[in-house]
């Protein structure tokens, strides 16, 4: 895949670019990008962004759960070195991990990565049992990152003041068992930045403006997830949701069957398209939130129609670019 990238021959990397240089964000959050020591991947897809004339000079990432070997059965399974088994799945170190592109500086040693924090140490933690056991075992629960793939604080530089990224990805709510895992970890995940905002944490917010960002996989109506979470954080006092839409994905869901039927959110508010009539049907779970003293100039989702001109960046050689639509938002310093 690091060929492909480097040559931009891939259709996927294809479509990708081109959608990151039709909007061309100051500021963008890479979810699912696979992390490595050097950051070679990323390097190399942001010199062919540069080659579109979308220079992004400041490049960011860390380590992330995703791949993060325990050694322990995390799952329940009775197995250990699953892709289950790690911190966060992954079927190697690294994968699907975060990573920020910026035209904007920002400084490394101020950044607060809150990835290490074990799940049992979050505040009114909603932990997995059965039978009024730790699930899978008190040790691997004890063991259990919070973060899916992570949590981080970014500061960026912004006319000599600074912008806070709050960036992260969480895990589906769905794959597990009764015991709901996965639907109680993305919860939590979700519930972090309220609970950091509010003081809850050891780590204390510095009072700037800021700006959380990235996947929640979390619906505030629509799908399985506890949905509890998300609606709390679009709620807060210190976060406007400038509710970003698109024309795309009301056409999308008029076309669609299945779970789009019973859709209750506003389906202008979708950022994926999941189009198979069995599954979750299209739902909003990519968020960019600003804080409520920013003054917020434009929104939107990139989902153009059908017949949209654009809606070819979307898709190259029958090769979609993500099922996840680019979310962006205008915020004026």
């Amino acid at each position: 895949m690091l060929r492909d990238i480097q040559s931009g021959k891939d259709a996927q990397v294809q479509a990708v670019l081109g959608v990151i240089a039709y909007i061309s964000p100051d500021i963008l959050l890479l979810n699912g990008f696979d992390y490595d020591y050097n950051n070679t991947a990323l390097n190399a897809f942001a010199d062919l962004l540069s080659e579109q004339t979308t220079p992004y000079p400041h490049r960011f990432a860390l380590r992330p759960n995703t791949g993060m070997d325990t050694g322990l059965d995390m799952d329940g399974d009775g197995q250990t070195g699953g892709p289950r088994d790690a911190q966060g799945y992954g079927k190697f170190a690294g994968q699907g991990g975060m990573a920020i592109l910026s035209r904007l500086p920002f400084s490394e040693t101020d950044v607060q990565d809150f990835s290490a924090l074990r799940w049992v140490d979050f505040p009114e933690a909603l932990l997995p049992q059965v039978d009024g056991k730790p699930f899978p075992t008190a040790k691997a629960q004890a063991a259990q990152r919070l973060s899916t793939t992570g949590h981080w604080v970014v500061p960026i530089t912004v006319e000599g003041s600074t912008l806070n990224l709050m960036a992260f990805h969480a895990s589906p709510p769905v794959f597990d068992g009764d015991e709901d895992r996965n639907g109680k970890r993305n919860h939590d995940e979700v519930r972090f930045w309220a609970a950091y905002l509010d003081g809850e944490l050891a780590a204390q917010p510095d009072g700037a403006p800021f700006v959380i960002l990235g996947d929640a996989n979390l619906d505030p109506f629509d799908g399985d997830g506890r949905s509890k979470a998300i609606r709390g954080l679009l709620a807060h006092p210190r976060v406007q949701d400038v509710t970003p839409t698109s024309q795309g994905a009301v056409e999308a869901t008029h076309i669609q069957g299945g779970a789009n039927a019973t859709h209750e959110s506003d389906p202008a508010l979708d950022t994926a398209d999941w189009r198979d009539e069995s599954g979750p049907g299209n739902m909003r779970v990519d968020y960019v939130l600003p804080s409520s003293d920013l003054k917020v100039r434009a929104s939107g989702v990139f989902w153009p129609k059908a017949h949209d001109p654009n809606a070819a960046l979307l898709n190259v050689d029958g090769t979609l670019a993500s099922r996840h639509h680019l979310v962006w938002v205008d915020v004026i310093p």
